[in-house]
Formats: structure tokens, C-alpha cells, sequence
């Protein structure tokens, strides 16, 4: 099905097509790119127009460019505009206004991503649904996922984003969302705002680009939580609680054997029923959000509560899963103290010796060594047999742990990897937490490796030491 045709496009951003063209779809990437897609050159950290021709041979329909490129010919089919970027965000203005569907927008410090899918799993009976993929949350991933929407799609999921302040605003004004959530607010990226008012400031601009009539999706039990409310009320919003007081909240959650959770909530004064497949009490919070803006979209509750069943977690996002006689909870894709709160305090629903896995966590300011020292102190740690970490930051919580719980810490995650054998034993529910920039990740798939290479029964752990060998030096 057509996306755009040259017309429509020169008509929305402005520029010249050199030929007459359809496209089915857009791309930014040349190694992902499908036929009938039109790849847009990007400046990056490498220039798209380098990759243009490669595009072209590959299928693509035509290429957005600001220039024609070296090797490509002139009668190419090419849409030239004065600049790339510009161009696909007029791109997603006109995708977004010539659609008639609900929008939800979605931001916050920690789970925005899982929120989403959540959102796009719980619709998903109820309609076309078009949601943001991955991570297509920044400056030209909002816009992408926008220029990307059918025309007949039904409800639009999208995932806002920011480093810096500033950001969000724009992206929602762009957005034009007639929902707007927030899942939590927490100390990430606190280099760029200073302080956790900053970023809930931040966050709360969110409901800047709200529609007419539009409702918020706030946490009730932050400290800055007034933050939120004031800037919902400034732009008019209808504003909606989650939380444990809030106008949605769970009553009841049960983690059964196999890690997923049934829960029971409450949502804007009607009872319903979901199970989720994670064992994280903070999905359960924000599944319960989710459902309070599924319900200000239009859609049935109750049938939104049913399909979350369908939700799965992404690699490293919080999935539970059974490899050669241990349980890996898998949280490895990224960490700041309000995440790995959350996945410790997971880690404590789950049955088995618990180790903790851990790598540093970025972006955290001049008070990063505190903040890493902090979490010896988090009351789950107490169910912990043991902690391994890699990384300088870790090492301060590693100082600040009781001996007994203190295992392996390497000052990077590779060398962590070449100690896998030695992390775990038979029967252990082992729990990964850390930035992408510290690549704990690479711990997991370790781990997973050696465990499905060892012969059965094998275990390389002594049953009489709940530890490993000490670190030297």
C-alpha cells in the first residue's frame, strides 16, 4: 500500500522530486532498508548521502536528499529539499494531520518503551494500531514514526524522549497527542537538568502539544508529582491519577511460578483482570497507567485488559527465562537508581538463591559515586546472596556492601564475560542491571552461552560456598 507519492511529498516539505515515485515506507538505514521504501539521508554520525546509491540499488522507491550525491544520477528518483531533518519533521506534521487516529504519547525516566508496546499490545483488538519502533523516541525518531503512520490507522502509540532541556515540548507539539502519560520521574541524565525538579519540569511538557480536551496520565506518588499537576492544569488537561491511591490502581498481584503476574486493578471506577508476562511490580504499575489512557482514548477496558496479555518484554527489558538450571532476569538493556530499584525489588518476587549482576549506571552527575553507594542500602538487597558488578562506579557500591554478599567485580564488562562459568550455580535466579554504555548486556549472553554449552549436571559453583573467589587486590 502506497505511503507517499512524490506529489504528496513535495507538497508537505517543500521540495522538488525529480521524478514521479510511491513509496510503501521510509527508511534511515541502508541495512534494513526494504524495496519501495523511501530512505531519507540523515546527517549522523555518517552522512546518509554517502548511502544513497547503495539505497537506490537496494529497491528503494526514491531518497529525500539535500543534494544530489556523488554517483547518483541527476534524473534519479529523488525528493531535494534545502535541509534532510526539516524536511522529515514536515514529513511527520503532514502524516500526523492528515490521519484521523487517537494518540497516545508517552515519556518518563524509566519505562517508556515497555509502556508503549504495553499500549500497542492492549489496542491491538481494537483497531490499527501504528506504534513507534524500538526506541524511535529523539529529534528524529518522533517524526519518523509519524511520517510512517497509514492514513487509516486507528490509534497511534508514540515515544517521547529527551536528553537535554527542551526537548520534549517540540516533539509533542509535533505529536499533537489527545492522551499524554508519564510513567515515573527519576535521576537520569542529570548532568544535562541538575536536579529531579528539572527533569519532572522536563517531562511535564509533555502536555504541551496536548489536543483540545486532551487528558494526562500522571503518577500519584512522586515527590514531584505537584510538578506534573501544574503543568497539566496550565495547558487545560483533563488530569488522570495511577498509582497506589490513584483513580487507577492495583488492588492485587500475584507472581506465579513461571514469572508472569496476575494482577487485578482498579481503572477510573471499573474492576478488571490481566495477567502480564513479567514478574516487575513496576509494569504492573505502569500497565495500570496504561489502561487509565487506553480508557481516555475511547477504547474498551476491559478488552485492553485482556490483550495485555500479549505484551512480551524486548531482550534485556525485564523478561524472565529459564536457561541450563539457572533463571535470568534479563534488565541488562539500560539502569539509573530508579530502574535497578525496581528490578531489585522484581528480583525479590522471584523464588531461588538470588545474585545480582551489575554494571555502572551513566549520566548521573557529580553525585554518581554516592548514587551507586546508595543501593547497598536498598531494603531487596537484604534477600541478595550475592553481587557481581563491573565497572569504576560499582565499585563504590561493591565497598559499601557487607562482605558476605560481595562477589566478582572487574573493571569491565568483558572481563566479567570471561568469568561467566563462576556467577552463578544450579538453581540461582540471576538478575542483570546496568547502562548500555557499560555493556552488562554482554554478561547475559555470556552467561546463556556457557550454560548451554555445559555438559548436563555440570556446575562449575562449590554447593558449600555461596561465593565465588574473591577479587584480588
Amino acid at each position: 500500500m502506497t505511503l507517499w507519492t512524490s506529489a504528496d511529498a513535495a507538497g508537505a516539505t517543500g521540495g522538488r522530486a525529480t521524478t514521479g515515485w510511491a513509496a510503501t515506507g521510509i527508511s534511515i538505514d541502508t541495512r534494513t532498508i526494504r524495496p519501495g521504501d523511501l530512505f531519507v539521508a540523515l546527517k549522523d554520525a555518517r552522512d546518509g548521502h554517502d548511502f544513497v546509491a547503495q539505497a537506490l540499488d537496494k529497491g528503494a522507491a526514491a531518497a529525500l536528499v539535500s543534494r544530489v550525491p556523488e554517483g547518483v544520477s541527476g534524473d534519479a528518483p529523488l525528493l531535494i529539499v534545502p535541509d534532510v531533518l526539516p524536511a522529515l519533521e514536515a514529513l511527520g506534521r503532514a502524516g500526523r494531520a492528515r490521519t484521523g487516529a487517537r494518540v497516545l504519547a508517552i515519556t518518563g525516566s524509566v519505562g517508556k518503551t515497555s509502556t508503549k508496546d504495553m499500549a500497542a499490545a492492549a489496542l491491538s483488538g481494537q483497531g490499527r494500531v501504528h506504534a513507534a519502533e524500538a526506541s524511535l523516541n529523539n529529534h528524529w525518531g518522533v517524526p519518523l514514526t509519524l511520517a510512517r503512520m497509514p492514513r487509516d490507522t486507528d490509534f497511534a502509540i508514540l515515544e517521547l524522549g529527551m536528553n537535554h532541556p527542551g526537548e520534549i515540548a517540540p516533539l509533542s507539539r509535533m505529536a499533537r497527542p489527545h492522551v499524554a502519560m508519564i510513567t515515573t520521574v527519576a535521576p537520569a541524565h542529570m548532568e544535562a537538568f541538575g536536579s529531579l525538579e528539572g527533569i519532572a519540569r522536563e517531562k511535564g511538557a509533555i502536555v504541551e502539544g496536548l489536543a483540545p480536551a486532551g487528558h494526562a496520565i500522571l503518577p500519584e506518588d512522586l515527590t514531584v508529582t505537584p510538578i506534573l499537576r501544574d503543568a497539566a492544569d496550565a495547558a487545560a488537561a483533563i488530569v488522570v491519577g495511577f498509582g497506589r491511591d490513584g483513580a487507577a490502581r492495583p488492588l492485587r498481584s500475584d507472581v506465579t511460578a513461571d514469572g508472569t503476574t496476575q494482577v487485578r486493578a482498579r481503572i477510573l471506577g471499573e474492576t478488571v483482570d490481566f495477567t502480564l508476562a513479567s514478574a516487575g511490580a513496576h509494569f504492573v504499575m505502569n500497565a495500570v497507567g496504561v489502561l487509565a489512557a487506553l480508557s481516555a482514548l475511547g477504547a474498551d477496558v476491559r478488552q485492553a485488559a485482556a490483550d495485555l496479555s500479549r505484551w512480551q518484554p524486548y531482550k534485556g527489558r525485564g523478561g524472565v527465562e529459564r536457561v541450563g538450571g539457572i533463571t535470568i532476569l534479563d534488565d541488562s538493556y539500560n539502569a539509573n537508581p530508579a530502574s535497578l530499584a525496581a528490578g531489585l525489588d522484581t528480583l525479590a518476587r522471584l523464588h531461588g538463591r538470588k545474585v545480582a549482576i551489575l554494571g555502572d549506571m551513566l549520566e548521573l552527575g557529580a553525585d554518581e559515586n554516592r548514587l551507586h553507594a546508595d543501593i547497598a542500602g536498598h531494603p531487596a538487597l537484604q534477600g541478595v546472596a550475592l553481587v557481581h558488578a563491573c565497572g569504576p562506579r560499582m565499585r563504590h557500591l561493591m565497598d559499601a556492601l557487607p562482605e558476605t554478599k560481595r562477589g566478582i567485580w572487574t573493571e569491565t564488562a568483558a572481563e566479567l564475560c570471561a568469568r561467566a562459568d563462576a556467577l552463578a550455580r544450579d538453581g540461582d535466579v540471576v538478575f542483570v542491571k546496568g547502562s548500555k554504555g557499560s555493556q552488562v548486556a554482554r554478561v547475559v549472553d555470556a552467561i546463556r552461552e556457557s550454560r548451554q554449552t555445559r555438559a548436563p549436571g555440570q556446575d562449575t559453583g562449590n554447593p558449600d560456598d555461596p561465593r565465588p573467589p574473591a577479587p584480588k587486590g
